[in-house]
């Protein structure tokens, strides 16, 4: 995984409640093996229309979103199916941090798992955020390490993170990588077992 400390970039303002794993990434794209490619397929049904056109007003097909690296979103983000499909979607994407009132339980442990930082924010912040970057392009900077969220205006938002999340992210780590951690202890110990 990358790690991730500080992202700057101006904010996707998706103001929608229950956006489920299906809408982010629905079933008839999880035929892929690889954890790639899956961005292309991001909101899909709400990006394009039944020939494939991009429908315009959908935020995602705003051109002053396309290198966005921030999601907000509304209340209950990543509700549904426990697919894993859906942060490999968010990620291959180009979103780093994905800012909601609340998350589903499974989603929010997969993007932890995958490299991407979900951030809970009060819903009269996480509305206040929206209503500015719906107004217009809103930049804002996450910085993990400091656990801020400060728009381009000066407003800073706190946030808590797990200290075990953090430090994975702040690394890079995924929990193979952590496994490396205790290379030299493993192989100690194989070293001592007995063969049979």
């Amino acid at each position: 995984m990358e790690p991730i400390n500080i992202v700057n970039s101006v904010i996707t303002p998706l103001d929608r409640k229950n956006v489920d794993t299906d809408q982010i990434i629905s079933k008839e794209f999880l035929k892929r093996i690889e954890r790639t490619g899956f961005g292309q397929f991001l909101f899909y049904h709400w990006r394009f229309d039944a020939q494939g056109n991009e429908i315009a007003d959908f935020v995602l097909n705003k051109p002053e979103f396309k290198e966005s690296k921030i999601l907000v979103a509304q209340d209950n983000f990543g509700c549904g199916s426990s697919r894993e499909h859906a942060p490999w979607a968010i990620l291959d994407y180009g979103f780093n941090v994905v800012i909601a009132p609340s998350f589903a339980d499974i989603f929010h442990n997969n993007c932890f798992k995958n490299g991407i930082l979900p951030i809970k924010l009060t819903e009269s912040e996480c509305d206040a955020i929206l209503a500015k970057g719906l107004a217009k392009p809103y930049s804002m900077e996450v910085n993990l390490a400091e656990q801020t969220v400060t728009g381009e205006d000066g407003t800073v938002y706190h946030f808590t993170i797990d200290p075990y999340y953090k430090e994975t992210l702040l690394n890079g780590w995924d929990e193979i990588a952590l496994t490396f951690k205790y290379e030299d202890h493993i192989a100690a110990y194989e070293a001592k077992r007995v063969a049979y």
